[in-house]
């Protein structure tokens, strides 16, 4: 007998409007929204993560956000175990929830689930470290692409931690830590309806400056003057912060980083559609076709 349960998976590239569009589903369906970005999760990180502000907050009830502290490892197979479990208590008081998110990793933890991985070298990914703090992530990169091409093309590319990550996989195991990914697909016990948002491209990347200039107007470089302190923890390697980090290390001007910023985040969202673009299942709408996902959503669930 088929699922009365529905999850609706919202996903495209970062800055295209997946909160404002959540929260129309969240209030037409009286429902909440489970979060799948991967920095919104930390507490620390405000403004360059674009996080829902305290209205957006207030007009439907949200989870994943600000739920860790960036000290805390809180891995994509952690995030499988804790979706699961929150989903399985809203499903008793919902028949349909959202889920939200830009992080195809974490879309996939909780849609298909995650393969067991095998264990890696820590003295592998140590020397790895100890290369990125000498030579920088260049040679990194360079190896990734040879040895695992299918995950450098999909993995954020001004992440170190993700790129090591994937090396440190792979001189491990001697297997690609992209196949790890789609090998297999755990059964859940509800409906699954994705949406896809996109736009012409011109008007995203334009849409992207624009936000990346509203949160330096923001403190978005006071907010990372703050986590100075804390600047080796997996969460701040990522795009808006470890440009300005550069930045505040004395080796770039600041309208310099602010256009590697833009730069680095049009890159992350053409990465995205790549990865979202793969799943034949997402049915894609433009974000202003509300009434359209709407029904399409009826028809479906």
């Amino acid at each position: 007998m088929a699922s009365t349960k529905t999850l609706v998976v919202l996903v495209g590239p970062t800055g295209i409007g997946k909160t404002n569009l959540a929260i129309s589903l969240a209030r037409e369906f009286s429902t909440e929204i489970i979060s799948a970005d991967s920095r919104q999760f930390f507490k620390e990180m405000e403004i360059g993560t674009a996080k829902p502000s305290m209205e957006e907050l207030a007009a439907a009830p949200h989870h994943f956000i600000n739920s860790h502290n960036i000290s805390t490892l809180f891995s994509t197979g952690d995030f499988e175990l804790e979706a699961i479990q929150l989903l399985a208590e809203l499903f008793e008081k919902h028949d349909l929830l959202i889920m939200a998110g830009g992080s195809g990793l974490y879309v996939d933890a909780v849609c298909k689930g995650m393969d067991s991985l095998p264990e890696t070298d820590l003295n592998i990914r140590e020397r790895l470290n100890q290369q990125f703090a000498l030579e920088g992530i260049e040679p990194i990169k360079k190896q990734l692409s040879i040895h695992d091409p299918e995950y450098y093309e999909k993995v954020d590319q001004a992440n170190p931690q993700r790129l090591i990550r994937g090396l440190e996989f792979y001189l491990s195991t001697g297997t690609k830590l992209s196949t790890h990914f789609t090998n297999s697909k755990k059964i859940r016990p509800f409906n699954i309806i994705k949406i896809g948002l996109n736009m012409d491209r011109a008007e995203l990347y334009s849409r992207i400056n624009q936000r990346v200039d509203k949160m330096m107007e923001a403190g978005l470089l006071d907010e990372v003057k703050s986590l100075q302190a804390y600047r080796s923890y997996n969460a701040l390697n990522t795009v808006g912060y470890s440009e300005l980090f550069t930045y505040l290390d004395g080796k770039t001007n600041l309208e310099e980083a602010v256009d590697q910023i833009k730069q680095n985040t049009r890159r992350f969202a053409k990465r995205q559609l790549t990865w979202f673009r793969r799943d034949e299942s997402t049915a894609w709408f433009e974000p202003n076709q509300t009434d359209a996902i709407i029904n399409y959503i009826n028809q479906h669930k």
